[in-house]
């Protein structure tokens, strides 16, 4: 990735609390509960149901800033995303992964959104760049071949959780979140939602552009676990670099927050009415 000049970003009151109590309006966690009872079950291009997936937790921190750790901001960023929705769109199931600081094994992150048949899974992180603290912006992947090194290393980082999960050997089948090898194997998986997933992360990042003023750098594919089996469109953003100190301020704050969970909602909201119109 091209080192960049940091970017200016207005110093805002900083929430990262390590411990967040939030207040749920979702429909379940971890179960396939039954549809609600709307009329908007009878329309098949319906967007009914949308897992929301707040990356690492519990033991597993993540990415470190100065003062912010990954774990705490993705919760607060996909918590204030699933309110958004619930309340613009009541009837659309909204169901998290994880709603509390704990741990998830990755494969169980992906079989939640299996189980409940979700129309969409959007998974939250924030990068870092060990070799620069210049580095700055946004990027949504999708799962794919990664064409650069930069996205093969984002995709290991992502992927070495797996080593504090029990018997990641066997529930993964040998796959070593070390070898690049591997995960250009994992990567060249292909599934039906490709296309719906690409069309969705454009939307994230031009949302990102338009409606939060972020630089982007843009739309890219790497081979993901969370993102390996799931069965419907699947993204994976990245909201900034805690290694970048002004991005982890603005992360951190409830501005920041505020911002980065509605261009993601506004993402979503276009991507809902284009295809229930198609």
């Amino acid at each position: 990735m091209t080192t960049l000049a940091v970017v200016a970003l207005p110093l805002l009151a900083l929430t990262t609390p390590d411990v967040l109590i939030p207040e749920l309006t979702q429909d379940t966690v971890r179960t396939a509960g039954s549809e609600t009872n709307s009329s908007i079950n009878n329309v098949s291009n319906q967007l009914r149901t949308i897992v929301l997936d707040a990356g690492h937790g519990g033991k597993d921190p993540g990415a470190h800033g100065r003062y912010a750790k990954e774990k705490t901001i993705n919760l607060a960023l996909i918590l204030q995303l699933g309110r958004k929705i619930k309340n613009r769109y009541p009837d659309v199931r909204v169901i998290y992964t994880r709603s509390t600081d704990h741990f998830v094994d990755l494969y169980e992150r992906g079989a939640i959104a299996n189980r409940n048949r979700a129309d969409l899974f959007i998974s939250i992180h924030c990068n870092a760049s060990p070799s620069s603290s210049r580095v700055y912006g946004t990027e949504t992947y999708t799962l794919g071949l990664h064409r650069t090194q930069s996205n093969l290393d984002v995709a290991r980082r992502e992927n070495a959780v797996i080593l504090q999960e029990k018997n990641y050997q066997q529930t993964y089948k040998g796959f070593n979140p070390n070898s690049p090898l591997a995960t250009i194997m994992l990567a060249n998986y292909q599934n039906a939602f490709m296309a719906s997933s690409i069309n969705f992360a454009e939307k994230v990042e031009r949302s990102f552009r338009q409606n939060a003023e972020r630089k982007s750098n843009g739309v890219k594919q790497a081979g993901f676990i969370v993102l390996w089996k799931t069965t419907m469109p699947s993204v994976l953003i990245e909201s900034g670099y805690l290694t970048n100190p002004a991005e982890e301020d603005y992360l951190r704050s409830e501005e920041g927050q505020e911002t980065i969970s509605d261009a993601i909602f506004k993402a979503f909201e276009r991507y809902k009415q284009e295809i229930e119109t198609d």
